[in-house]
């Protein structure tokens, strides 16, 4: 019987969950079976192949930041808070998962806490490293308990200060989306504004001045949008979707921040990007979006823009060469990722004396 792979998701916006369920069906393609574990309250998870452990909740409140204040916090960590019931019973049932099912490897997409209990419970890992700088010690530690890291985006992306060590562990796989790279269907002209599930959202006042800057242009919105007002006739708001890229496909210009979902849909779309990189943790967003600058494959702007500011960055976005940023979507790279993961499955599957030398 083949020993399945468990793949632990972050709840922090959709990004994780997407790329999982994207590389879990090009594992099971090749006959490894996946579970997905993880928070999913709000979150769709019936594109998943396989069975779903939805693990209680660990958040201390609904303003989450991933870090629970306490100064005596052990530095390997970055989320323990004590007597909290729902952690106690969330790593309670990865350990019973991996009891019972004795898997081959677990995916860690992302936590530093579950990363080291995978460590503890004999279970190699393939842990996530998403982009920044994250030379703090839990991250670090982390990385040093994992068999190997799975950056989801191309080496030419990888930014920030990054050990040497740290990169010669890591598995480029380059955007994970499930969308090959393929050539752009025909543009209407419109611009595409996207909010994900892990920022603030949009504020409406500052998308009427937006769309009133460039007024000759159709402007879609898409994901949360507070506020109210009277919209524009070129303005329209489409909430939340869940598949963002039959939108972003009659784009001329996408305008959102640098999280992977979106990095990923541009790419493989092959869209010109006006980049708005939102504030997280470690710089990850802003080390992105320097990365695509510094290619030439967006416009980078910090903050959203004032309203004199529109007209230039839509005709600089316009500017951009698309097959830039398409260049960057490898059409191979899940099932080429997923392979390697296979590999890593047979390999730590094995007791040291198994090992082929």
């Amino acid at each position: 019987m083949t020993r399945p792979l468990g793949y632990y998701v972050h709840h922090q916006g959709a990004g994780h969950l997407q790329r999982a369920i994207a590389l879990s069906r090009a594992l099971e393609t090749l006959g490894r079976p996946c579970t997905l574990m993880g928070s999913f309250a709000g979150l769709d998870t019936t594109g998943a192949p396989g069975p779903v452990l939805d693990l209680p909740d660990d958040r201390l409140d609904r303003s989450f930041d991933g870090r629970d204040g306490a100064g005596q916090r052990p530095e390997c960590f970055h989320y323990v808070p004590l007597n909290h019931p729902g952690i106690r019973a969330r790593m309670g049932r990865i350990a019973a998962w991996a009891a019972q099912n004795d898997p081959a490897l677990i995916v860690v997409d992302v936590s530093a806490e579950v990363a080291l209990l995978a460590r503890l419970l004999s279970v190699p890992s393939l842990v996530v490293r998403l982009s920044g700088t994250r030379t703090d010690r839990p991250h670090l530690e982390a990385f040093r308990a994992a068999s190997r890291l799975l950056a989801p985006f191309p080496e030419a992306l990888d930014g920030g200060d990054v050990p040497d060590w740290v990169r010669e562990k890591t598995l480029y796989g380059g955007f994970l989306g499930g969308a090959p790279a393929r050539a752009a269907p025909e543009e209407d002209g419109r611009i595409v504004v996207v909010f994900g599930r892990g920022g603030e959202g949009g504020r409406l006042d500052a998308l009427i001045e937006a769309a009133g800057a460039v007024p000759d242009r159709a402007w879609h919105v898409l994901g949360p949008v507070v506020g109210t007002g009277s919209a524009p006739q070129n303005l329209h708001l489409h909430g939340w979707v869940t598949d963002v890229r039959p939108h972003l496909a009659p784009a001329a210009l996408v305008v959102g921040g640098a999280g992977d979902g979106l990095v990923t849909a541009v790419a493989a779309l092959g869209k010109r990007f006006l980049c708005l990189p939102e504030p997280r943790a470690y710089d990850e967003q802003e080390a992105k979006a320097q990365a695509l600058e510094r290619l030439g494959a967006a416009v980078v702007h910090r903050g959203w823009p004032e309203t004199g500011a529109w007209a230039d960055l839509v005709t600089r976005g316009l500017a951009l060469d698309p097959d830039v940023v398409r260049r960057l979507a490898e059409p191979d790279a899940l099932t080429r990722t997923a392979a390697a993961i296979e590999a890593l499955c047979r390999d730590a599957g094995c007791t040291p004396s198994e090992r082929e030398p």
